[in-house]
């Protein structure tokens, strides 16, 4: 008989929907990160920048990365073993590249542009991959650990 040593598998939650590249859409996928987020082991202040992180990107997804009638998915990963809460926005506009938010050029009067700046703000790490054959992710991260580490 051959004894085996257990194996920890980490601990990853996942969430996937799609949405359509609409006003409505984007607030939907606000609604339901919001509902997902408090199901799962989140600390309250992820769960607010995160909701935020979500409202934005899924904004930029409906306004800039509509493409006729396609959709847009939205994708929260939390993975309990590294401590981190992944959004991810994944929309059909791959030629259409977010810009760095000091390269945007914002006035400040403006009553838009400022999303990229406030998911800087907000989340850990951020970015942009392609997603072939087309589209685009643009993802944020955000640590779940505790700053002030364990009592």
């Amino acid at each position: 008989m051959k004894a085996s040593t257990p194996q920890l598998s980490p601990v990853a939650h996942t969430f996937a929907q799609l949405l359509s590249s609409t006003r409505r859409g984007a607030r939907l996928a606000r609604l339901l990160a919001a509902g997902q987020l408090r199901a799962w082991p989140v600390p309250p202040g992820v769960t607010e920048r995160a909701e935020q992180i979500v409202a934005e990107l899924a904004a930029n997804a409906a306004l800039h990365g509509r493409v006729g009638s396609r959709d847009f998915r939205l994708t929260l990963t939390l993975d309990t073993t590294a401590g981190v809460l992944r959004v991810a926005v994944t929309d059909a506009r791959g030629e259409r590249l977010p810009s760095p938010p000091a390269d945007c050029g914002t006035p400040l009067d403006a009553e838009s542009g400022r999303g990229l700046l406030l998911v800087t703000a907000l989340a850990d790490r951020w970015g942009v991959e392609p997603y072939p054959p087309g589209g685009k992710t643009v993802w944020a991260e955000c640590d779940c650990a505790d700053p002030a580490g364990p009592a």
